[in-house]
């Protein structure tokens, strides 16, 4: 009776060191025989051994698709809106000190389609009015399907479009250090 609880503790070993992400079988079987003949003195027959090596099957471990983070797709949705609103920005360092600062939460569909565009922290009108028009004339944005859940149609996400002097932005995704 105790021989096979023994028996069968070691499988469960053995089940527990397979699945905590061992990639190949030979290492895995071959401490599932020194565990069981320590435990049951004499079982290395061959018996024991390749009932053991029976149960184990080679599996590669899964690898995870490639999916772009949140940050990754924002810095395409920005570089989109950049070029959709050429003659409204500038490029290079920002100036000291930024006279509009303009956040807005942005709503695409799983299809790019730009759902909802509404200012979450403005404090110029004009700047957050070229803000939202210049999202709104950006057209259909990159798609985000590695970031939807399987349930969810749309995602939202924030920018902060930063201004300088003449009402020209860059995006936060983009801007280098001030």
């Amino acid at each position: 009776m105790t021989t096979i609880i023994r028996i069968r503790a070691a499988l469960l070993l053995l089940l527990l060191a397979a699945l905590g992400g061992c990639s190949t079988v030979q290492p895995v079987a071959s401490t599932a025989k020194r565990i069981v003949s320590a435990i049951i003195p004499g079982s290395s027959s061959s018996a024991e051994s390749s009932s053991i090596s029976s149960t184990i099957s080679r599996t590669d471990a899964p690898v995870a698709p490639p999916s772009p983070t949140l940050d990754a797709y924002k810095a395409e949705v920005a570089q989109h809106v950049m070029r959709q609103n050429a003659d409204q920005t500038f490029s290079g360092r920002l100036p000291p000190l930024l006279p509009a600062i303009v956040v807005l939460n942005i709503t695409v569909r799983d299809d790019g389609e730009l759902e909802d565009v509404v200012v979450q922290r403005a404090r110029n009108d004009n700047a957050a009015r070229v803000a939202v028009d210049s999202m709104r004339r950006s057209g259909r944005l990159p798609r985000p399907t590695h970031l939807l859940a399987r349930n969810l149609r749309k995602l939202t996400f924030s920018e902060t479009f930063l201004f300088d002097h003449q009402y020209r932005f860059q995006l936060r995704s983009l801007a280098g250090p001030q």
